[in-house]
């Protein structure tokens, strides 16, 4: 296509970009400006809130079961298991 455009025409399309491209540079520069995201940083109306309820319940199960040990060893037939004293 470009061949039926004759040597002068080409050398006019060139200079009327040239001529055009600084003219239109800081219009499509604000353009696109005003496309640009923006980002928005808030602190949160309410609190945040971490749940540690299960963290507490395994380690209060823990001291439980360690405490019921314990008194298992002690004296094992206050709970109905034979052989007292033999765990010592």
């Amino acid at each position: 296509m470009m061949d039926d455009v004759t040597a002068p025409s080409r050398a006019f399309l060139g200079i009327a970009v040239a001529c055009l491209l600084p003219m239109l540079a800081p219009a499509l520069a604000l353009v696109l400006a005003g496309c640009s995201p923006t980002l928005k940083v808030e602190a949160p109306d309410k609190p945040i809130e971490i749940n540690l309820n299960i963290k507490i319940e395994q380690e209060v199960r823990i001291k439980v079961e360690r405490d019921l040990e314990k008194v298992f060893t002690e004296d094992p037939e206050l709970f109905g298991i034979p052989g007292g004293g033999a765990a010592k």
